[in-house]
């Protein structure tokens, strides 16, 4: 194996909502499997990055989330510097941005209309079938709860939206109540690792009210090897390799992407992932030295 001098950058704790044990010990475990491998790490905060006057590595690993931050992993990429995962999948993550790229490019997504928080029309709304509506904040990640919510008519959701306006958030994507099984998976683009479960069944969740809305799981049948095959498409799209995300399952079996992550916690499966993780990220980086 070749060695090379790589920078890792881990994710504020402010990032991981309910989940900062488990996102170190993903990034941990993937730093040790990339050391296994020869590789000689140089470890920052994300906040120790943003005053780093220079970057000495060529190569950049990171779970990195603040958007000063992923401002300048894009400078540094524009000049060479080569970043996994890339800031510009890491900012096509964010949620307006995640439902433009995939709705843009064909996959399966709630029907869904990204506005601006001061918003205060009824067009939208009678636009989405069903019943209720998910008011998701659309600059960025979810942080907070409220960050995305289930409201079950205009008039709450109208709120929601005053609420983020408050807040300065600019937009929200309001996409349809689909109902069907919650699934979670895990991937690395470019490899074989792909992982599916159900999230209630193992407690795994960020908010847990969220089941008293979508129900039990009901076990629907799907094909597993299109559910793979269209999240390594999400992931193509916005430029990411390691991701994760959920998707809704029908009774007909058919599947809708509502979410996808750049580099999440991989908690159920973080053990087998990690090299997995660490071996895509020595392709790329030995691919491009």
């Amino acid at each position: 194996m070749k060695e090379i001098e790589i920078l890792g950058v881990h994710r504020n704790r402010k990032f991981s909502p309910n989940h900062i044990g488990n996102d170190d010990a993903i990034f941990t475990l993937t730093t040790e499997a990339l050391e296994a491998l020869g590789c000689k790490i140089t470890m920052l905060s994300e906040d120790e990055f943003l005053v780093l006057d220079k970057v000495d590595q060529r190569f950049i690993f990171t779970m990195a989330r603040q958007k000063e931050v992923v401002k300048k992993l894009q400078i540094l990429e524009e000049n060479g510097t080569t970043v996994v995962n890339s800031g510009f999948g890491i900012e096509n993550c964010f949620r307006t941005n995640m439902t433009n790229g995939l709705v843009d490019n064909q996959i399966p997504y709630p029907k869904s209309f990204v506005v601006p928080t001061s918003y205060n029309g009824d067009d939208v709304f009678e636009q989405l079938p069903g019943k209720g509506f998910w008011i998701k904040r659309g600059d960025f990640h979810a942080i907070h709860k409220e960050d995305v919510t289930f409201t079950y008519t205009k008039k709450e959701a109208k709120e929601i939206l005053r609420e983020y306006a408050l807040r300065e958030i600019p937009d929200a994507v309001i996409s349809e109540h689909l109902v069907g099984d919650l699934v979670k998976f895990y991937g690395v683009y470019g490899t074989d690792f792909f992982f599916w479960f159900y999230p209630y069944d193992n407690n795994h969740h960020k908010y847990q009210a969220y089941e008293t809305i979508n129900g039990k799981s009901l076990y629907y049948t799907f094909d597993e090897n299109k559910l793979k095959s269209v999240a390594g498409s999400s992931a193509e799209v916005l430029g990411i390799d390691i991701y994760g995300g959920d998707a809704i399952i029908g009774a007909d079996g058919n599947f809708h992407i509502i979410d996808l992550n750049d580099w999440p916690s991989f908690a159920p499966c973080r053990e087998e992932a990690a090299g997995f993780i660490a071996k895509r990220i020595y392709q790329k980086f030995t691919k491009e030295s």
